[in-house]
């Protein structure tokens, strides 16, 4: 297209834009310590299928998304609230939580950084990862969590 050509022209022949689907993996020397201090608490409750997005080049409104699975509503709630309360103590409160009394899909709102704490079924449903497929996976370090293939599923 011509530098200089008019508005109607480049409408009528739009460039194509390029876009990357998956962006590269990041490293885990990008979060910071409250990022960690949610992991271990999301995994000392035996959270699962856990995923770190960097949406910082994408987004405005936050740096990270954590996104972990409990298996059934009482570990969802058992999960935020050590992720909750391990932020507390250590001097971050979250700025909001919602999804807290259904359980299916709890959010809680760190400011830089948000957890989602999903049950299965919600997971799949909303599917974040999907939906922003144009962000970074951070890598985890390996040991941290459950392996999801171990526990059971339900139908």
């Amino acid at each position: 297209m011509k530098p200089n050509s008019t508005v109607k022209e480049q409408s009528l022949n739009p460039q194509p834009i390029a876009r990357t689907q998956i962006q590269a993996a990041t490293g885990p020397e990008q979060l910071d310590e409250r990022v960690f201090t949610a992991l271990h608490a999301a995994a000392e409750k035996k959270a699962f299928d856990v995923t770190v997005l960097d949406l910082r080049e994408i987004a405005s409104f936050t740096d990270f998304f954590v996104i972990t699975t409990g298996a059934n509503e009482r570990q969802v709630q058992a999960i935020s609230d050590e992720v909750y309360e391990n932020l507390k103590k250590s001097g971050s409160p979250a700025a909001r939580i919602e999804g807290y009394k259904t359980a299916e899909w709890i959010l809680l709102d760190y400011g830089d950084f948000i957890v989602h704490v999903f049950e299965q079924k919600a997971r799949k449903f909303y599917d974040l990862e999907r939906l922003w497929r144009e962000s970074k996976r951070v890598e985890l370090p390996p040991g941290l969590f459950v392996d999801s293939s171990s526990l059971r599923r339900e139908s």
